[in-house]
């Protein structure tokens, strides 16, 4: 059982929220965690992942053209992606900057790959998914392991 966790990340926060989503992946036994940014990314670890969870900095309040670019070149493994779980994160450096606009898109983009697309848990703000100003603080740090978990959980269940 594989999670990938696909990012785009100019100035480096999505990155690191990224790898923090990892760690959580990587703590759920049984299931592994593919990181890959935009720009490594291929169809193979996007289609041969029972989960995606995807990031990116909010562009004029949307993800970035680098990561739509990714969903638009797979599009042709739209029936391949049908049931798997997909999650979504984002970062900003304004407060008002766009975040929950940015994960709706990515949402939005899942939905239309026919995915089961799920927000971060309760127990971290139980909202559409994990999100930050500036780089991400230790609480967000927290919030993304607890989005990894929750969908390598997810999968986990799924699977068995």
């Amino acid at each position: 059982m594989q999670v990938l966790v696909l990012y785009y990340s100019k100035g480096g926060n999505t990155k690191r929220l990224a790898e923090a989503i990892t760690k959580g992946v990587t703590e759920v036994e049984g299931v592994t965690a593919l990181t890959r940014s935009t720009a490594e990314v291929k169809e193979e670890d996007f289609v041969g992942s029972d989960a995606i969870v995807a990031g990116s900095p909010v562009y004029f309040g949307t993800m970035a053209a680098q990561l739509k670019q990714v969903f638009d070149e797979f599009v042709g493994v739209r029936k391949q992606m049908e049931n798997k779980i997909g999650a979504a994160f984002a970062t900003s450096a304004d407060p008002s900057g766009g975040k929950e606009t940015t994960i709706l898109s990515i949402h939005q983009a899942m939905l239309i790959y026919g995915m089961i697309v799920v927000g971060d848990p309760m127990d971290a703000t139980g909202h559409y998914g994990v999100s930050c100003v500036g780089p991400p603080d230790e609480r967000t740090i927290q919030h993304g392991i607890k989005l990894g978990r929750r969908v390598a959980g997810l999968v986990k269940k799924f699977k068995t």
